[in-house]
């Protein structure tokens, strides 16, 4: 019997994390679904099961270290040794830091950073032993740089890919063959923006332009597969991350104009809009956000990043060109 791919996915029951595990499934994995709302966890399992692959439906809230733990211990009591973790879930506040509360701060951090963080270790101590095994992190370009309104989002990106870098110095150190990788997102069409916790009276909405969540998963899932250090999915996480090394002042300043405006809308915020910083919201929310008119399927920069083939030979031909012109000029 041809061995099935054994993945976890924390997030799993909405945005990537949904998108990630019918990719998977699509490939015929089993895949562990870690989150905390049971109605899109349920929907997950019938994405998954519908598109070929089996599913384990695990309610889990990654800031639990213990449920973490727990998590996994029974996937591979059930099903054997996991093959591939990603850490995806993530929780996010729109608001200036001080409008937002200590409390509100820890959450996020807990969710973003710690659970990425108990995710990963879970992931290690069946993986390492084996000297085998993939780790992702889905990291995201504000992990290089920040924006207004996101800083406990935006400074536990920062510190997942802190923590990834240190703790991939000790994989090589211990000359461990555990593969681990990171993800750098830009914006992309998820329920995030229906549900993050916001203090601000309009509509939050991702910065454009905006990618669709099936890009992200197909990248995800590519990651998984080949041992890169870190991946940009989307050319304005290459943008970003470049211009941080290059102008960083004068990013700070154009954020501090532009920063604000491009992370909602016109609309007013819906009467009895709820958010999931403590608790799911309820119902099956999908992978997709409300964006889907304004959300591009592709991206040009992903596809040459993962054909870098077809670069050399454009870099060749340009050489040529340029070696042309000087000549002529001469």
């Amino acid at each position: 019997m041809k061995h099935r791919t054994i993945v976890v996915v924390t997030g799993a029951s909405a945005g990537i994390g949904r998108a990630t595990a019918l990719a998977f499934a699509k490939r015929g994995a089993r895949v562990g679904l870690l989150a905390r709302g049971l109605d899109g966890l349920e929907g997950a399992r019938r994405d998954v099961e519908e598109a070929g692959g089996e599913a384990l439906v695990l309610p889990t809230d990654v800031a639990d270290a213990a449920q973490v733990e727990a998590a996994a211990a029974r996937i591979e009591r059930e099903w054997g040794p996991i093959d591939v973790w990603i850490n995806n879930a993530m929780a996010t506040i729109y608001a200036p830091c001080d409008q937002i509360s200590p409390e509100d701060f820890r959450r996020a951090t807990e969710v973003t950073y710690l659970g990425a963080v108990w995710g990963t270790l879970a992931a290690l101590r069946y993986m390492k032993p084996r000297n085998r095994g993939v780790i992702v992190q889905v990291g995201s370009a504000l992990a290089y740089r920040s924006i207004p309104l996101q800083a406990p989002y935006c400074g536990a990106k920062a510190a997942l890919r802190g923590f990834t870098d240190s703790l991939r110095s000790e994989l090589i150190h211990d000359r461990s063959d555990v593969t681990l990788t990171m993800v750098h997102l830009s914006a992309f069409n998820t329920p995030q923006f229906d549900w993050g916790r916001t203090t601000l009276d309009k509509q939050p909405q991702p910065v454009p332009p905006i990618f669709q969540p099936e890009l992200a998963a197909e990248a995800i899932v590519w990651a998984s597969r080949h041992q890169r250090r870190e991946l940009a999915v989307g050319f304005p996480a290459v943008k970003a991350m470049l211009g941080q090394k290059i102008l960083p002042g004068y990013i700070d300043r154009k954020l501090a104009q532009a920063g604000y405006s491009g992370q909602h809308t016109d609309r007013p915020l819906p009467p009895g809009r709820r958010d999931n910083l403590y608790a799911p919201v309820p119902g099956d929310h999908g992978a997709h956000g409300r964006f889907d008119d304004r959300a591009k399927p592709n991206s040009w920069q992903w596809w040459l990043n993962t054909h870098r083939w077809v670069m050399l030979p454009l870099f060749l031909l340009a050489l040529v060109v340029l070696a042309v012109l000087l000549a002529r000029s001469m």
